[in-house]
This record gives structure tokens, C-alpha cells and sequence, in this order.
């Protein structure tokens, strides 16, 4: 799950893995894993397995005694998991399913309590590949769903069939597009002479809406309708608050979870949702986000809007 961000202008998303010689590549890795200060024998959730950066670090400083849950909405990611982390000594399990859902599969697990837990909200080259409509430089169909078998809702039956004044409040409230009303008219209009079947149709309309003058800048005018729209489609926001609540509530005293962020949106409501749990025994591990290094950056371009915020539960 991942959707938070520094974009590229061929990139539909805020994507901040990116894949040497067909790797992937986890941003603020080090910095993350550090941050959890993780024991031989805890029970760590990794909320998004993605392309199992994250994942490989955390197992490789787990013993006999601990314990692994990871969590992510596509098979095919859970699979790449299951491969990474083949014979690891600690206790692992996998689940196929939103991170919001959190408390009722550590139940199923007979799982009570947990020491950490790390949510990467960001991407994998893998999503911009999984032929569901995240790229909006393919024919692919218009989907953006997480989940491989998709929902009751996709990108598609939102700009075919929704209002101009919904689509457009989605475009500015979720993308912070300032040229929402204008790309909401033109969608509109468009969908009168022929149905969205394909993320690039949907770029291109979006492009040709914009001023002139944003046509061709650095990121591709798509980039937030984009973001915005695969935000609603999977309920990011709401998936977040959720999943954060129950990682809090059987988060075992002297535990820590920690978030990377990648857009405003998300890391504005990991930062309100961290400050109320000061107020209820939390303890941030800085005031202050951490940031990629400069050399990070540099590798990876995409890392440079990746924030980390880090809180332990004292009592």
C-alpha cells in the first residue's frame, strides 16, 4: 500500500524505490531499521511488504525466538516475500490483506501483543508494473486497485460515472491539483464521446487540460490526478489511521512504531496522529522527521520528499 512525495516526470505516482538491474531498492532503509531498535526476540510487522527491502533487514536481526508479520493488499508482493525470506530462523507469517486489519489477523496468529511495527507508505517499481493502471505512460486498464483481484471500486467507475464536482474535489483534496476544476471539466467532457478504458487516455485528457505553460514541466501533469485517484480508490488515508490505531493498541509497553511517509497528505496525518499519542504516554524518538542523506538523494532521486517519524509507547 503504499500512495505521499517526490515525482518523476514518467512516474504516475509518488514512487520512491526504484530498481538497479531489476532490484529494488528501499528508501531511509538503514535509517528506519535503526530507528526500531530491534531485539533477537520480538514481534515486528512490516504493515507493507512491497518489494521486501524492509523485510530482509528486519528477519536478518531476528532469532529463534522472534517473530515476523507481514502484510501487503497484492499476492504477488507476499509471494516475492515468502522467496526473500526462505529459510530465515525466526517464526514468519504472511498476510494477504490491508494493514488496517491489523489487530484481528495478529489474533489468528495467537499473536497478543507486538514489540515494533514499520509502515513504508511508498512505492516499488513492481506496483508501476503490475499492469493495473498506475503508470499512465501504458494501455493499461484504469484500474489502480492494490489488490490484485481489485474491489468494489477502481479509477475507472470514479472518472466515468462520478460527478464533475465529485472528481474534481478528489483531484484537489487527495492531489492537491490547483488545476482540479479545469482537469474535472475536461474528463467530463471527454467521457460524453468515449468511456476511460486506459490509464494513458486518462493522462493525456489531463495534460491537454492543464495551461500550456504546465505541459512540460519536470513532473508529468498526470502526476497528482493520478495520486489522487489511487488514493480514493483504496481508501489510503482512512486505511491509515485505522491500521496505525491498531498497531498502537497492541503495541507492548517499550514498543515502537515507525512510519515512512512520502507526500504531505499522508505524513500530516502520521504527525497529528503521533502528537495525540504524546499525550497518551507516547514518546517521539525525535521532534523532528528524519530525512534521506544528501548521497541517498543522489542515488535515488525519487527518495528526496521520504520522511521517517519514529514514536515508542513508555507505559
Amino acid at each position: 500500500m503504499r500512495t505521499r512525495r517526490s515525482q518523476s516526470s514518467s512516474d504516475p505516482v509518488s514512487s520512491v524505490s526504484s530498481s538497479t538491474a531489476g532490484r529494488h531498492r528501499s528508501v531511509l532503509s538503514h535509517q528506519a531499521i535503526d530507528s526500531l531498535a530491534l531485539s533477537a526476540d520480538d514481534t515486528v510487522v512490516d504493515a507493507t511488504l512491497g518489494g521486501a527491502g524492509h523485510a530482509r533487514e528486519i528477519v536478518s536481526k531476528l532469532g529463534r525466538d522472534g517473530t515476523f508479520i507481514g502484510f501487503d493488499l497484492d499476492a504477488d508482493a507476499i509471494q516475492r516475500a515468502q522467496a526473500a525470506l526462505e529459510g530465515s530462523i525466526c517464526t514468519t507469517h504472511f498476510v494477504e490483506g490491508n494493514f488496517k486489519d491489523l489487530e484481528g489477523e495478529l489474533k489468528k496468529f495467537n499473536i497478543g501483543t507486538i514489540d515494533k511495527a514499520l509502515f513504508d507508505l511508498g512505492w516499488s517499481s513492481y506496483q508501476l508494473d503490475a499492469g493495473r493502471g498506475f503508470s499512465f505512460q501504458k494501455d493499461e486498464p484504469l484500474l489502480m486497485t492494490y489488490a490484485k483481484e481489485g474491489g468494489a471500486l477502481n479509477a475507472g467507475m470514479i472518472v466515468n460515472t462520478w460527478s464533475e464536482g465529485s472528481i474534481a474535489d478528489v483531484i484537489f483534496g487527495w492531489g492537491q491539483e490547483r488545476y482540479a476544476r479545469r482537469i474535472a471539466k475536461r474528463i467530463v467532457e471527454e467521457r460524453e464521446k468515449k468511456k476511460f478504458e486506459t490509464a494513458r487516455e486518462l493522462a493525456d485528457v489531463v495534460k491537454a487540460a492543464v495551461p500550456a505553460r504546465s505541459r512540460f514541466g519536470r513532473i508529468h501533469p498526470a502526476t497528482k490526478t493520478f495520486q489522487a485517484l489511487r488514493i480514493a480508490v483504496n481508501d489510503e488515508l482512512g486505511s491509515l489511521k485505522e491500521g496505525l490505531a491498531a498497531a498502537w493498541k497492541n503495541l507492548a509497553p517499550g514498543g515502537r512504531i515507525a512510519v515512512i511517509t512520502f507526500h504531505s497528505i499522508e505524513d500530516r496525518e502520521v504527525k497529528r496522529f503521533f502528537a495525540s499519542l504524546v499525550e497518551q504516554g507516547g514518546m517521539l524518538i525525535s521532534k523532528k522527521p528524519v530525512t534521506p542523506t544528501r548521497e541517498e538523494i543522489q542515488e535515488n532521486p525519487r527518495a528526496r520528499s521520504a520522511k521517517l517519524r519514529v514514536i515508542q509507547k513508555t507505559t
